[in-house]
């Protein structure tokens, strides 16, 4: 699935030109503009796609990237503009229709039911049936199949709430891919799979261009990205700005079109001397929570001092979110201690831990960061609402002034506090999480893969805004499955496998020492 023939030339109002030859163009928008109340999301955007070629989608949140590509998968009309399936004019009154149409979408954001099974997830509202009724055998035989094919050794029998993010994002793939879409739009496809899923999911993308699949791949992993598109566009404040094919196209273009010249995604901040220790670990041990016969964090331990930034660098399965879980109450820890600054909390609750100055910005920030019927300011001072709550009364004014200031320290872009939480992107509903977190003036925060689905952009800015906290005395802990992002804003390094610390590195290490520690194959 391609992108259309689009010079990398652009006219005055910056939008990138087009220049299409008709030759396989399964699907095509033309002057698509979209707007939200006040808010032009989308301006006369133009964007093809070809028969069994991957384009891919750049840009910051915001750009307009999702609300595109939930134009063409029906889930929401344009205002002005048309698409064209086969070179015909087409409307699609919903997803549903688009799917009829052989058009299919994976979500940024899961859409799953964790109350359902696997199988039950995979062929929902479009159950297979026999004379007898929904043939559960069949759908749990195709399951079984889908799952052989990405690589996972899932039972089509297990509740969705017992596995991993991970696994869960690969059911959501699972569900478009057995749909036998001809074009299948994937907005952040991995944003939760390891390196091995990542590897598998490409084999798979590569097998449906062989059946002439087309895929529209949207990514903040640009690096990754660039391995299997066969054309990139950019989108910026909601108008195509570059395209080009891959021969055209690495790293440094990418960035350019999408955030300017001289960009820096950061260092890790100096220029002042660290403090006491913040936070200590000693010896933790947590059994596998699902009943194996294994520690998913093995005897453990580790200092972080006031000022200081710790990565803590491991593959899915490390043991890394249950560690920063475990620090945080919401895992209960089999053996070991945790200490800030100096006194043990291991038997506090999480509202306690909060309390005494210790807080968690969770991996999924949908399920367990935010509260989706809040609006903006709601989610930002829901952890800290005891500060302002007296007698059973709030204090508008207090609630309303620390709403202000958090939006503007942590740089939300918003209308306003009141405006829903969904009307956000994934990078600045990312930084109404941590926001809240830092209104509750923690001595130590957790970060769990914080970047997790947002841009590069607003990475770099949540990257300034730790770093300018660490100088403030904060102590830092992030976890990331992303070398790069160790490299740009840790002072020290902490690499985990298996459960255990399996290496330390001050910031001047290299990227190959890191993987290796980790485990990872590194390939050339």
């Amino acid at each position: 699935m391609t992108v259309s023939m689009m010079q990398a030339s652009t006219n005055g109002n910056n939008q990138a030109t087009a220049k299409t030859a008709t030759n396989d163009v399964v699907l095509a928008a033309r002057h698509i503009t979209k707007t939200f109340g006040n808010t032009q999301a989308l301006k006369a955007v133009n964007f093809d796609i070809y028969k069994g070629q991957v384009t891919t989608l750049f840009g910051e949140n915001g750009a307009g990237k999702s609300t595109l590509m939930k134009i063409l998968s029906g889930v929401i009309s344009p205002t002005s503009g048309d698409i064209l399936l086969d070179g015909k004019a087409i409307h699609f009154n919903s997803a549903a229709e688009a799917r009829a149409q052989g058009i299919s979408i994976i979500h940024q954001e899961l859409s799953l039911a964790p109350n359902l099974n696997v199988r039950d997830n995979i062929f929902m509202g479009r159950e297979i049936t026999n004379s007898k009724g929904v043939d559960y055998a069949e759908e749990e035989r195709q399951a079984k199949a889908l799952m052989e094919e990405l690589q996972e050794s899932i039972d089509p029998l297990t509740p969705l709430e017992e596995l991993r993010l991970g696994q869960q994002q690969i059911i959501e793939i699972a569900r478009a891919i057995s749909q036998k879409s001809r074009i299948l739009i994937m907005d952040e496809p991995t944003s939760a799979l390891s390196a091995t899923e990542v590897e598998v999911l490409f084999k798979v993308i590569n097998d449906l261009k062989k059946r002439g699949v087309s895929i529209v791949y949207i990514s903040h992993h640009l690096e990754e990205a660039l391995q299997i598109t066969d054309h990139a566009v950019v989108l910026r404040d909601g108008t195509m700005t570059a395209y080009a094919p891959r021969k055209d196209i690495d790293l440094e273009w990418i960035v350019r079109h999408m955030v300017g010249e001289n960009f820096d995604l950061g260092s890790p901040p100096t220029g002042y001397e660290m403090g006491n220790t913040a936070l200590e670990v000693d010896s933790l041990v947590i059994h596998d929570p699902k009943g194996g016969a294994f520690n998913v964090v093995d005897h453990l331990s580790l200092k972080v001092r006031e000022g200081e930034i710790v990565c803590i660098y491991g593959l899915m399965g490390a043991g890394r979110s249950e560690f920063m879980e475990c620090a945080a109450g919401r895992l209960k820890a089999d053996s070991g201690r945790i200490l800030l600054k100096d006194e043990e909390i291991s038997s506090l609750s999480i509202a306690d831990r909060i309390a005494a100055g210790l807080a968690l910005v969770p991996e999924d920030r949908q399920k367990d960061g935010l509260v989706q019927t809040m609006s903006v300011g709601q989610n930002l001072s829901l952890a800290s609402i005891g500060e302002f709550t007296r007698r059973f009364f709030t204090s508008n004014k207090a609630e309303t002034h620390l709403i202000n200031q958090s939006i503007k320290d942590v740089t939300v872009k918003t209308d306003s506090g009141d405006a829903p939480i969904g009307s956000l992107s994934g990078g600045n509903q990312q930084k109404v999480v941590i926001g809240k977190m830092l209104a509750t003036h923690p001595n130590v925060l957790l970060l769990d893969e914080p970047s997790r689905g947002i841009d590069i952009g607003a990475k770099a800015e949540v990257f300034r805004l730790l770093a300018e906290r660490a100088k403030q005395g904060l102590a830092v802990v992030y976890s990331t499955s992303e070398v790069a992002e160790c490299l740009s804003i840790a002072h020290r390094i902490i690499v985990m496998n298996k459960g255990k610390i399996a290496a330390e590195f001050n910031a001047n290490v290299s990227k190959e020492k890191i993987m290796a520690a980790s485990g990872e194959a590194i390939k050339d």
